[in-house]
């Protein structure tokens, strides 16, 4: 599996775990869904990247979900991945002026990180300012702020061009971060890097991660392997077993046609258009068609 996969990986026996992230047709079949402007994809295709490498460490089955809410031409970003490999991605868009790239586009404003375990669990939620020049600084930003814990993340989202071929959106990235080990705890807030040693061995493994190229996280050829070997052989690096990823919204009709049996009839008609209710998911961007009095109904 070398792609539409998330492969776990520990720098030799420090405290240093991440993830790697490599999307091919999962990305294309999030992006060629909506159509965005070239700025805006790539905006969407570096959430999801980081929703996936996030969410891949979830220990638990539920949902994490990252939004970035700002003030310019994107007024919402959102991705979300669920335990199992689900991912979706999509962004609402204020206006159609796209002449600046990255995190200009969001402008001013917030993230926020909701992790879901479920109906019958708490959900925690971290709030944070948008501060950096790119989605990857932002989400640096978040940990230290919220979480406490050293991270370095890079992202990469573009087009593949092949000989007789449409072009096809790719993305990746790679996050590490200090973290306890395996079993330790730390109280919220507590300075997590106690030792010289320890922030010797962070800052080491934050330069090789600065270090990884667009090219390196995109290229087909390059594996996640290969990747990692060459950032940390010096060090030594572990991968674990890949956790594949796919493309799914989770959308279907009986769930929307529940939403609308909660309208009135009053309600219900001030949707109808020719005749009909159409529903359009704002990820996936499939049509679903219901009756006058929101009952499913078949497509014209």
């Amino acid at each position: 599996m070398t792609d539409n996969a998330i492969f776990p990986f520990q720098v030799g026996e420090t405290a240093v775990r991440g993830h790697v992230v490599r999307l091919s047709g999962v990305i294309d079949d999030i992006l060629q869904a909506h159509q965005f402007a070239d700025p805006v994809s790539r905006l969407v295709g570096e959430a999801a990247s980081l929703a996936a490498m996030m969410g891949a460490a979830l220990k638990f089955d539920g949902k994490l979900i990252f939004q970035a809410q700002g003030d310019g031409p994107v007024s919402m970003l959102v991705a979300d991945y669920t335990a199992g490999g689900g991912l979706r991605a999509t962004a609402s868009l204020r206006d159609s002026d796209f002449s600046q790239t990255g995190m200009a586009l969001l402008g001013k404003g917030h993230i926020v990180m909701t992790i879901d375990q479920g109906a019958d669990m708490e959900r925690y939620q971290g709030v944070t300012p948008i501060e950096g020049a790119s989605l990857a600084e932002a989400a640096v930003g978040y940990f230290n702020q919220s979480e406490q814990i050293p991270t370095v993340i890079r992202l990469a989202v573009g087009r593949l061009s092949a000989p007789g071929a449409p072009d096809r959106w790719r993305a990746g990235g790679i996050m590490a971060q200090f973290v306890p080990g395996e079993g330790g705890t730390r109280e919220r807030g507590e300075k997590i890097l106690k030792s010289d040693e320890d922030r010797d061995v962070w800052a080491r493994a934050a330069a090789f991660v600065g270090t990884a190229k667009d090219d390196e996280l995109l290229d087909p050829a390059i594996s996640a392997e290969t990747l990692l070997y060459r950032l940390f052989h010096e060090d030594g690096v572990r991968a674990f077993a890949p956790q594949p990823v796919r493309a799914d919204c989770g959308c279907n009709g009986e769930k929307i046609a529940a939403v609308l049996s909660r309208y009135s009839q009053d309600e219900l008609q001030d949707m109808v258009e020719a005749g009909a209710i159409k529903v359009v998911c704002e990820f996936c961007r499939k049509d679903y068609h219901f009756t006058p009095q929101g009952e499913p109904s078949v497509a014209p």
